[in-house]
């Protein structure tokens, strides 16, 4: 397995196909001008591949805030359905820390929707806590 920055190259509508597992609100077209938006604001896309294909996307920004220093925020992350429980998100987490003390970031944050049960499994036992409440207003 390798982590591979995202690049407008052979595997970049396979990349694209997996995140749309996630965000399926999304055509590929709309997905894919919405991530170039997101690029212009620092928004950066990996994704983990290995001779079976494109295994995990994850999105993600580094930031800096008052209430958690240097960070990496997690916008987005998906294992490919075909290859859940296999490794490829620890690996892919294992990735993160590593890029975090490359780059002097102290925490890195992510969000899960309530209803997300197995993620919230899986990053309780990869070393995440539940450390805050997130409240949003939708349709403002």
């Amino acid at each position: 397995m390798e982590v591979k920055f995202l690049e407008k190259d052979a595997d970049y509508k396979a990349v694209l196909e997996v995140l749309l597992q996630l965000r399926p609100q999304y055509s590929l077209d709309a997905l894919s001008a919405q991530i170039d938006k997101q690029q212009l604001h620092h928004y950066q896309l990996v994704y983990v591949t290995s001779s079976q294909g494109v295994l995990a996307v994850a999105g993600f920004s580094v930031g800096e805030k008052l209430a958690w220093g240097k960070h990496i925020y997690i916008e987005d992350l998906v294992t490919n359905a075909k290859y859940r429980s296999r490794g490829v998100g620890q690996f892919l987490l294992d990735w993160f820390k590593t890029y975090a003390r490359a780059n002097n970031c102290e925490q890195i944050h992510l969000d899960s929707g309530v209803q997300r049960f197995a993620a919230h499994r899986f990053y309780l036992r990869e070393g995440f806590n539940i450390a805050s409440h997130h409240f949003s207003m939708v349709d403002v």
